[in-house]
């Protein structure tokens, strides 16, 4: 049996996502039997990047404005520079981000997406790692970072970027899969 078997991911995602950090997850989730849907803040396709160049899009499942958190058992930010910049100025991405924090659920940030986290409140107290340029931002926040591969902490599995995609998905789905009480206690 797969290990997310019955599950349901959010990945949360706008135009200029890292390509890599939101297919790569996406497809090792649903290799382990996650739904896997793509919220974003509007509808049809959303358009990713690899590195500084236009990537592949990817189509939208469910826009910001009708997402309801209880539906999730986790979410998944990918980077990219301007897809969390964005994300983090919307208040109903970081409403959403933050609900999961509060239902006690796990939540996977890769790269920029960490940014995400510092504008809905949840980054303070919290040991994490990202993308080298953003990491005083974090400090500033009140975050402990350090600069490993990939950092579990609690419910939040945070990585630098593309190179970690492996050690990351590893992770995250080792978190998903806890159950439930399981992982609100660890």
């Amino acid at each position: 049996m797969r290990r997310l078997s019955g599950k349901r991911v959010a990945i949360l995602a706008t135009d200029g996502f890292e390509q890599s950090e939101l297919f790569t997850p996406m497809e090792a989730l649903r290799d382990e039997g996650a739904m896997v849907e793509i919220v974003a803040p509007h509808e049809g396709t959303i358009q990713g990047v690899e590195h500084m160049d236009k990537g592949k899009a990817v189509a939208v499942d469910t826009l910001l404005d009708n997402v309801i958190p209880a539906n999730y058992d986790a979410i998944v930010l990918p980077g990219g520079a301007h897809n969390p910049d964005a994300l983090r100025i919307d208040e109903r991405a970081t409403s959403f981000v933050r609900s999961f924090f509060e239902d006690k659920k796990p939540v996977a940030a890769i790269c920029h997406a960490p940014w995400v986290l510092i504008n809905a409140g949840v980054a303070r107290g919290r040991t994490l790692t990202s993308w080298p340029t953003i990491r005083q931002d974090l400090r500033n926040a009140g975050a402990e970072v350090v600069d490993e591969a990939v950092v579990v902490d609690n419910l939040l599995v945070t990585s630098r970027g593309p190179k970690d995609l492996p050690a990351f998905c590893e992770k995250m789905i080792a978190v998903i899969a806890k159950p439930r009480f399981e992982a609100s206690t660890s």
